[in-house]
Parts: structure tokens; C-alpha cells; sequence
């Protein structure tokens, strides 16, 4: 009824009180702003008031006079309101324009209130157009809009312009208790704090929830009910979720969210509302953004005692995290299983390992270097089968793969050798020896680190750390680095290698890396003395790499075992 029962808008409120009393009206107004948040309310009241025969000293309508009764009654002719989202035809319009002419009987203004302007057709502006353009002088007009944006930027020049503002959580729960209290209603604050979190800003939206959580509970608005009845999640969970991350426990947070799907709830809203839980803990920090909170008194200590458990670098990687997972979401085909992967990183971010990513979680060293050397000695091999072509004759190393010594007739069935629990011993590598070989190098490495000593280093580990070398080598070097796999260096005297290179445009591309090579072997063999010295292969050196197939043809070939075990287990190389 009056402008100060309008909540959340003072500025604008008391903008339109002043212009009431000084008598300085505009004969265009537009309100705009999001939903429920008092735009036709206000224009209504307005339109009263600027009508009142005997305004109060505040500019607000006195709801004695004739003009202010027929207008709470319903009967007043000088206030027009058009709802523009079902008229918006320009027939619509011109016939709102004919009741311009006509002056009012009682009263000074015709107020003419245009809901939802922006649905107006294209032909219907234009009508409206030339009357705003010029107005009789008893003729005001109101427009009301949720998309100021749809709006002809000619109709809006014409226009004073009001933005009217999302209301507050702290002004909903006001508001609502004060309805609460009129209507003999009891609440619990906790439940009033949910429904103005619920209404996004929007004061209608509040009144209605409110309305419906107060038939459900018959009187008594309680947080528990107003949840089963909204089927919103407790905040409890996010608090739970976060307390489990601290300390790492990951199976207690898929137990806890299979819960929470099952009772219906979506993972996707799930993410945001702990996107949104995590910013609030973030805020809660720093004294100065408490602020920032729109949540009840009680939910702010709870935030601020979870912050000072929270360190801010767990809270910054969190929201990154579930941030990308919200980008994600629409387009994941399993978004449940994206959903469970977002907190198990989130649940992992405090497990420190120096040479992690953030939010990857704990790599345990000791099992990233077994995987280490074995791809390394993985790819070592077929390179020696190629070096030994090229190298000197006294150096040349052991054919790849040596097979199952013993002949082919001995060998028997080898699905009954495996049933017997038998081993091949001599077929490939163990994990026994990588692990046992991991160690030697680290504890070699350690010591080296301690003495400060030069160490040796024999030529399987030159050519492991080579090869790996060579595979961590920029994308821009790709195909330097497939020719350097190929030529595996020899030691000469110690710590002197030797690489021989098949040409001389090679041997000059070589040298501008060689400082680059010998500062990263120097690195990873732990032997400052390192050189590399480049030659010209001999004639007969410069042997074709062969193929994987031409590799295994001459192993079958040389060995007649292999060619068994092929029959045997019917293999196909691939």
C-alpha cells in the first residue's frame, strides 16, 4: 500500500517519494529488473500516490481521498494496466493510445502501467512510439520489463530508468518473519534461511514457498520439513564432504554420495551447491568478506570454524576443480562417474607430493620410478639389436630377447610347463630385478649427492638413460630424437662416449645439441666429466634399422624355439 512496506529498494523508493513531493514528474518511467523483486508494486504505488489529492509530507499517497479509495477499491479511471505478455498487438496498443485523449476526471495524471513491455510486437512499439514521443500533458507512463535489452533503445531514451535489485537473503528472512509473526505462524530461522536461499532473490518467490512450506507443516515451519518438502540437501552434506577431504577418506565420500543419489538428488546439483559451500568456507576466512554470507548468524560460526580447518590453497584447487566439472557435466555420457572422479581429486588435494600436479593426487615415488626404468628398459633393447650392427665387433652387445635355451623337443608342451608352476627364466625381465635395480641406482645417486664423488657408470645404464633422454626431448625435436635412438653411444674411456653418426649434415645438426646432451647425461649419470665425441661411421657400420617384423623373422630364424612357442600359443606379432 505505501512505499515503505517495499522491501530491498530504498534508493529507488525514495527516489520516487522525492519526485511525489517536489512535483517533478517524468511522463516516462521504466522499471526493470529481475522477477518478484516489487517492479509492478512499485508502479502501482506510484501511480496512487502521484494522484493523491492530499499527499503526506514523504511523498507517500494519504489512502483517504476519492482518488486514493477508488483506487484501493478497484474502481479508479485514471489508472490503466496492460499486460503486454497477451496484448501485445499493435491493435492493443492503438486502442491504449485512444484513452490517452480523454483527461482524467478526477485527479491530475492518467497512469497508464505497461507490464512486461518487452513482449510488445515490433509494429506495437512503433504505434506506442509516436504518442511517447508526444505525450498529452496529463499522460504518465509506467513500463515494467524483466529484459530492458529487448527493448527499442528509442522507447528507452524517452524513459527515466529505475534497476530494481535482487533482494538479500537477510532481507527475505526480515520480511518472512514479519509475515510469520502477522499471520501467527512459528519458524525455525534455519528453515526461513533455506526458502530465502531457495527464492534467488526474489521476494514473490519467497512468499510463495514460504505459503507452501507453511500448509505443509501446518503452522509449524521446521528445517527438517521444510527440506523433505522443498527435496532440497541439507547443508550437513557439504560440510561432511569437506571434513572427509581434510583427511583424505574417499571411501566415506562415495558412501555418502551414493546416499545422496539415492534419495533422488542430482550429482550435477550436488557440485554446485558444494561449489557454492566451498566459496562460502572461502569467504569466512578473512573477516573483512564475512559479508559476503548471505546465510543466518548460526550458519556463518559454522562456516568460520570449518575455515580455520581449511587451508585457502585447498580451497582455491577445490573450486577449480568442481568448476571444471560443471563445464563438463552436460556433455559426460557416465556423469555420475564424473561426478565421483571431481571429489576423489578434491578428496586427494592435501596429499603432498612435490612433483604432482595440483589435485592429482598421491603418485607414490618408489612405483613411478619401477615404471620408469621398466619403459626404459623396454625401449633399450630393440635399440642395442640395432647398435650392435653398427658398433665395433669387441663391443657389439647381446642379441635382444635371448629365448628358451633349451631345444626345441625338450621344451614339450608349454601350457603343461606353466601348470607345473615352472618358470622362464630367461624370457624378458622381472619386477624382482627392476625393483632390485631401482634401488642400486638410487642409492648410487644418493651417494653421489653426498660425497660429491664422479660416478662410473656402465654401458646398460648409458644406454637406458639415453633412451630416456631422447623420449623426453621437445616435440619441435621429434624426428632429431627418433635418429638419436637409433645410435646408441659407446663408452671409450671412461667418462668419454662415443656416437657414430652416419653422415656429415648429421654429425653438424648433433653438434649444436651436444652441449645440451652432455650437460643432460652429465645430470642423470651423475658424472660431471661427461663428453660426447661424434664420428663418421665406417662403411660398414651404416647397417638399415630393421622393422619389428624384419626383428622378429631373424629371431624365429636364429631360433628355433621361438618359432615353437609361435605354434604353439598360435601368436600373430601385431
Amino acid at each position: 500500500m505505501t512505499f515503505d512496506a517495499v522491501v530491498g529498494q530504498p534508493a529507488l523508493t525514495t527516489t520516487l517519494k522525492n519526485a511525489v513531493k517536489s512535483k517533478k514528474l517524468a511522463h516516462a518511467y521504466l522499471f526493470c529488473g529481475p522477477r518478484g523483486v516489487g517492479k509492478t508494486t512499485c508502479a502501482r504505488i506510484f501511480a496512487k500516490a502521484i494522484n493523491c489529492l492530499n499527499p503526506t509530507a514523504e511523498g507517500e499517497a494519504c489512502n483517504e481521498c476519492e482518488s486514493c479509495k477508488a483506487f484501493n477499491e478497484g474502481r479508479s479511471y485514471n489508472i490503466f494496466e496492460l499486460d503486454a505478455a497477451s496484448n501485445n498487438k499493435v491493435e492493443d496498443i492503438k486502442a491504449l493510445m485512444d484513452q490517452t485523449r480523454i483527461p482524467p476526471q478526477v485527479g491530475k495524471y492518467k497512469v497508464f502501467i505497461i507490464d512486461e513491455v518487452h513482449m510488445l510486437s515490433s509494429q506495437a512499439f512503433n504505434a506506442f512510439l509516436k504518442t511517447l514521443e508526444e505525450p498529452p500533458a496529463h499522460v504518465i507512463f509506467i513500463l515494467a520489463t524483466t529484459e530492458k535489452n529487448k527493448i527499442l533503445p528509442t522507447i528507452i531514451s524517452r524513459c527515466q530508468i529505475y534497476d530494481f535489485e535482487r533482494m538479500t537473503v537477510p532481507e527475505i528472512i526480515n520480511h518472512l518473519k514479519m509475515v510469520a509473526g502477522k499471520e501467527g505462524i512459528q519458524y525455525e530461522e534455519e528453515a526461513l534461511n533455506v526458502i530465502a536461499e531457495k527464492a534467488d532473490g526474489g521476494m514473490r518467490d519467497a512468499l510463495s514457498i514460504f505459503d507452501q512450506a507453511a500448509s505443509f507443516s501446518q503452522g509449524n515451519i521446521t528445517y527438517e520439513k521444510v527440506l523433505q518438502d522443498l527435496n532440497v540437501l541439507d547443508s550437513e552434506n557439504y560440510f561432511r564432504i569437506i571434513d572427509l577431504a581434510l583427511q583424505n577418506k574417499v571411501s566415506d565420500i562415495m558412501l555418502l554420495l551414493n546416499g545422496i543419489i539415492g534419495r533422488g538428488f542430482d550429482g550435477g546439483n550436488l557440485i554446485n551447491g558444494l561449489a557454492s559451500h566451498v566459496r562460502n568456507v572461502l569467504m569466512a576466512k578473512d573477516e573483512s568478506t564475512l559479508p559476503l554470507l548471505e546465510t543466518s548468524d548460526r550458519q556463518r560460526g559454522r562456516f568460520k570454524e570449518q575455515a580455520k580447518r581449511c587451508p585457502a590453497n585447498f580451497l582455491y584447487k577445490a573450486l577449480q576443480i568442481m568448476n571444471q566439472c560443471d563445464v563438463n557435466y552436460r556433455q559426460s555420457s557416465n556423469k555420475r562417474l564424473l561426478v565421483e572422479l571431481t571429489l576423489i581429486e578434491v578428496a586427494q588435494i592435501t596429499q603432498s607430493d612435490g612433483d604432482d600436479k595440483p589435485g592429482a593426487g598421491r603418485r607414490p615415488k618408489r612405483l613411478k620410478i619401477l615404471f620408469k626404468n621398466l619403459m626404459a628398459s623396454a625401449q633399450a633393447k630393440p635399440v642395442q639389436q640395432v647398435a650392435g650392427l653398427r658398433a665395433q665387433v669387441h663391443q657389439r652387445p647381446q642379441t635382444i630377447a635371448t629365448a628358451v635355451n633349451r631345444p626345441a623337443a625338450q621344451l614339450g608342451n608349454p601350457l603343461a610347463a606353466l601348470g607345473q608352476g615352472k618358470v622362464m627364466t630367461n624370457f624378458g625381465f622381472t619386477f624382482k630385478s627392476i625393483l632390485g635395480g631401482g634401488k642400486q641406482t638410487e642409492s648410487n645417486h644418493q651417494q653421489a649427492a653426498q660425497t660429491g664423488e664422479e660416478s662410473s657408470f656402465t654401458q646398460e645404464q648409458l644406454n637406458v638413460e639415453w633412451v630416456a633422454m631422447c623420449n623426453e626431448m621437445a616435440q619441435e625435436l621429434r624426428g632429431m630424437s627418433a635418429r638419436l635412438k637409433n645410435m646408441i653411444p659407446q663408452i671409450t674411456n671412461m667418462p668419454v662416449i662415443e656416437l657414430a653418426v652416419d653422415n656429415d649434415f648429421l654429425k653438424e645438426e648433433i653438434e649444436k645439441l651436444k652441449p645440451n646432451l652432455s650437460a643432460t647425461l652429465r645430470k642423470r649419470l651423475h658424472n660431471s666429466k661427461l663428453q660426447i665425441s661424434l664420428r663418421i661411421a665406417a662403411k660398414e657400420e651404416v647397417k638399415v634399422a630393421l622393422t619389428g617384423k624384419q626383428l622378429f623373422d631373424k629371431m624365429r630364424k636364429d631360433n628355433a624355439s621361438i618359432e615353437h612357442l609361435r605354434t604353439a600359443f598360435n601368436l600373430e606379432l601385431s
